[in-house]
């Protein structure tokens, strides 16, 4: 499974944020931790926060911080929020062969284990054992 820059955003600014819920940080910070831009990141935060996971704040305190559950939140919740959903995608040239078809059939059991495992751990695990 390979995710979109987004998707590990999303997932590196909810980690970030859910260490410490009590903590705000403005985009720009964690902009500038993961080394990317401040706007890029300010999407994603927006996508973060209308799903119920940060909220955010304007002003001179202002910035995000995590508001969701860290127990029941889990990987896949925040991959959910920014790639589409499985079956979604277009057919790839080559598919509809018998070969392109029993790779097809590996690749998606490879993406459907990869999707469990990303069920299987929620942010309090993975703020408490890092993997």
């Amino acid at each position: 499974m390979k995710l979109q820059t987004a998707t590990r955003l999303g997932l590196y600014a909810t980690l970030e944020l859910a260490r410490d819920p009590e903590r705000t940080l403005s985009a720009a910070d964690l902009a500038e931790r993961f080394g990317v831009s401040s706007h890029h990141l300010a999407k994603v935060l927006r996508t973060l926060a209308t799903a119920g996971l940060v909220q955010g704040g304007r002003g001179a305190a202002g910035g995000y911080r995590f508001i969701g559950n860290r127990r029941r939140t889990t990987l896949m919740d925040i991959v959910a929020l920014f790639e589409p959903a499985p079956g979604s995608r277009a057919k790839e040239p080559g598919e509809d062969t018998e070969i392109g078809g029993a790779l097809q059939r590996v690749l998606t059991e490879i993406d459907e284990i990869a999707e469990a495992t990303l069920r299987s751990v929620s942010l309090e695990t993975m703020l408490k054992h890092p993997m």
